[in-house]
């Protein structure tokens, strides 16, 4: 183990670079495309309140879990685990359970890789004047995107999503993800801010703000409000035993990881209600309702909306594409770099090396499954990715002991963590992540 640990490894920068690289890992299209709607749904603030209560506490507990225990191992999921139950005197079993959330994440990029695909079309189509071209035809904006989720309906676009990443990825972390990400972050939310302006500004855009400050009480009631709203934070944070993991493996041990898992939490917070403000007021500039999540809401309704607005929604429609843009590039390079790091990491490979084996097999792959992209994320959503953060938090909580834990979280932190930090991770989160696994389970996903 600690041979493997003396190996030469790349690493952020910088406190700010490692911060925006894991905003951008977290803010994907779990806040653009379900987490306006879910508010639409159940309620505005109805839903937001409980959302809020468990960022806090996925932020307290999980991400800080996470990063320090990748921090502690200096290595990947494989290797953090193997860390862990090497103090038990079993790293091998460790490893071997690390894989998991390594496969999760490599699972969760391809699918990710497809819908990549239809974003950097749908970008490149907003440019072109291809979306403004289709009018208010419900039947051309559904057929179109139709055809783009079909098989083998988005082939060019994907690879160009895999030459992206490759573009990134192949300079390494410091060079590549952080560089790409203190770009990408900043102007995705100065891009929303905009966006949000304009659309307040419309008529009709008043009854989508009135909706998402309403609050009914007796809404708190209803047990899906707190299942949903624990899993839109638990899958928007980027909890699942591998890309917290794998980022916190590349930070400095002077770095306090209290205060980047806050900073994280906030600004993916933020990013979430951004899209909210934006989307929902659109909606209700154009008299509908939001009634769909996922894909369509993005690529069929909201692009019927944009539509609506003139001459001025070939603009806005570029401006939302470009956010979505970067909050998937940002995010799919989170995903394959547990993968890519396995490779380095275990089986001595390069970087670029390592980097064009993981994204050929991704392209490959992803190319194959586009006509059954929804079901591939639900079954990598549903079980891998909650067993995964599970994993990850009863290697830190239940197999290193309790003085371990608290000094890896402690490392590089001004302020020594709260003693409520390690009752409420090692029984409050665990609690919740198995919820998450066995509700997912029987809803067909919450997140």
């Amino acid at each position: 183990m600690s041979e493997k640990k003396n190996q030469p490894r790349d690493s952020f920068a910088s406190r700010r670079g490692f911060v925006l690289a894991c905003i951008g890992s977290a803010v994907g299209m779990g806040n653009i495309w379900r987490f306006p709607n879910l508010v639409s749904t159940y309620g505005g603030l109805t839903f937001i309140l409980p959302y809020f209560i468990f960022v806090i506490l996925i932020g307290a507990t999980g991400i800080i879990e996470e990063m320090a225990l990748g921090r502690a191992a200096g290595t990947g999921p494989v290797g953090a685990f193997g860390w862990a139950t090497a103090q038990r005197g079993n790293e091998k079993s460790g490893r071997i359970i690390g894989s998991l959330p390594v496969l999760g994440s490599l699972a969760l990029a391809i699918g990710y890789t497809v819908v990549m695909g239809w974003i950097i079309k749908y970008t490149v189509m907003a440019f072109s004047g291809g979306i403004a071209a289709m009018g208010q035809d419900m039947n051309v904006i559904g057929g179109t995107f139709g055809v783009t989720a079909d098989s083998w309906g988005a082939n060019v676009w994907i690879v160009v999503a895999i030459v992206i990443s490759f573009g990134i990825m192949a300079f390494g972390i410091a060079n590549g993800i952080e560089k790409a990400n203190k770009v990408m972050m900043p102007t995705l939310f100065f891009l929303f801010v905009l966006l949000g302006i304009y659309i307040a500004t419309l008529p009709g855009a008043k009854d989508g703000y009135k909706y998402i400050f309403t609050f009914n009480g007796n809404g708190l009631s209803d047990p899906k409000v707190w299942i949903y709203a624990f899993g839109q934070a638990f899958f928007s944070l980027s909890i699942a035993g591998n890309g917290t993991v794998i980022y916190g493996s590349y930070l400095s041990k002077d770095e306090d990881v209290q205060v980047s898992a806050r900073n994280v939490a906030v600004f993916d917070t933020l990013a979430a209600l951004l899209a909210a403000m934006v989307i929902i007021p659109a909606m209700a500039t154009s008299g509908e309702k939001l009634s769909a999540g996922g894909p369509g809401l993005m690529f069929i309704y909201l692009v019927n909306v944009f539509n609506g607005m003139g001459t001025a929604g070939r603009i806005v429609s570029i401006i939302f594409f470009v956010c979505v843009l970067f909050a998937g590039v940002s995010s799919i390079i989170n995903l394959y770099e547990a993968p890519i790091a396995f490779l380095q990491d275990e089986l001595k490979l390069k970087r670029v090396p390592a980097t064009a084996v993981i994204l050929a097999f991704g392209c490959m792959v992803a190319l194959c499954i586009q006509h059954i992209t929804s079901q591939w994320m639900d079954v990598v959503s549903i079980y891998i990715c909650p067993l995964g953060a599970l994993l990850a938090g009863i290697m830190f909580f239940w197999v290193i002991s309790k003085e371990e834990a608290l000094k890896q979280v402690n490392l590089g932190s001004k302020k020594a963590v709260r003693s409520w930090f390690y009752p409420l991770g090692k029984y409050v989160f665990i609690i919740c992540t198995i919820t998450a696994l066995i509700a997912g389970a029987i809803l067909g996903g919450i997140g």
